[in-house]
């Protein structure tokens, strides 16, 4: 694809420097890119990295682009930027809206105009499909289930029974939404009895979810992905939970059953967060943090211990087992210098 400077600018609302008559045939790195290529500069270390790039033009930042003389493309954000620039150079038509003969489609689903769906791609009763969307191969949608239109679902994915899928989404392989909560019940004999888990998951619209990532049904009610949800890879979301419009989750992060996640937050790799807690709107946890506790106020929230050099990790672990007994100690001497 060959794309001009101008229609790029044009395309982003960017300020351009140079020639709006160059053409662009890709995207690439500072270090990476060719004659043809654009690149982009969003953090000021890789500044210096400008006078060595064979970029034909580069995304930058007004402050940035202050004293460059090759062509620009001018823009507070040149992240987003670029990203726009790089959809452009690699927008795909997402579907042929041919249907496999290997397929299997019960009679009473719903499939909607253009839809494409791929070879041992298995659709229950009832299930309805959006207009545009792509089914790719060896997906299981279970009986009842929804899915929007312009939906996208990679190889793989099993959905069961009474989902909920909005429009636009964008489901990575091997995702598993609407498998059975964790609820059991103890019993005298110390064995457990299952709970029924009889709710389902409502996913909106423009969600992401990352490959190998599960979402559990409820046990009653409905779990809820809000609109423009992202939910990276290995991703665990219990029974009953709810993430507002807009979280970001990064990969193997925790959701434990029944707790609220407002909109707008930023839950980091890794973070755990436990039961039938509340998380309010606009609250960024750090990757390996542990909540434990509900979250009143947006901030920036971390726990954890960064890694440390072997021996002093260990010396200090072992203090970590008597800071209670040393509170108690540093408590009674500030009892005793008040006296």
């Amino acid at each position: 694809m060959k794309i001009s400077l101008g229609d790029l600018a044009r395309l982003t609302a960017s300020d351009l420097s140079g020639d709006s008559d160059l053409i662009i045939e890709g995207v690439n790195t500072l270090d990476d890119a060719g004659k043809t290529d654009i690149s982009f500069v969003s953090n000021p270390k890789y500044k210096k990295n400008l006078s060595t790039t064979q970029a034909s033009a580069v995304v930058l930042s007004p402050d940035l682009a202050d004293g460059y003389s090759g062509n620009t493309l001018i823009n507070a954000d040149p992240y987003l930027t670029f990203a726009k620039i790089v959809h452009a150079f690699h927008a795909e038509t997402i579907t042929t809206g041919q249907i496999h003969s290997s397929a299997i489609i019960s009679d009473s689903a719903t499939i909607g105009h253009n839809v494409s769906i791929e070879a041992n791609v298995v659709i229950e009763e009832g299930v309805h499909i959006g207009d545009n969307s792509v089914i790719k191969a060896g997906t299981f949608i279970g009986a009842q289930c929804k899915i929007g239109e312009s939906t996208l679902i990679y190889p793989n994915v099993t959905i069961y029974t009474d989902t909920t899928i909005g429009a636009r989404a964008i489901i990575h392989a091997n995702s598993v939404i609407g498998s059975d909560g964790f609820g059991f019940a103890p019993q005298q004999d110390r064995s457990w009895y299952k709970i029924l888990q009889v709710g389902n998951v409502v996913v909106g619209d423009d969600v992401e979810i990352g490959a190998g990532t599960t979402i559990d049904r409820s046990a009653l009610g409905s779990t809820k992905i809000a609109n423009g949800v992202k939910i990276d890879n290995q991703v665990q979301i219990a029974h009953n939970v709810e993430i507002g419009e807009h979280t970001v989750m990064a990969g193997g992060s925790m959701v434990a059953g029944s707790t609220k996640i407002g909109a707008y937050c930023q839950i980091g790799g890794q973070a755990g967060i436990a039961g039938h807690l509340r998380i309010t709107d606009g609250v960024i946890i750090t990757g390996r943090a542990m909540v434990i506790g509900s979250i009143k106020n947006p901030g920036v929230y971390s726990s954890g211990i960064p890694a440390d050099e072997n021996r002093k990790w260990r010396r200090n672990a072992m203090r970590f087992r008597h800071l209670d007994e040393m509170a108690k100690t540093l408590k009674k001497i500030e009892k005793q210098l008040d006296q």
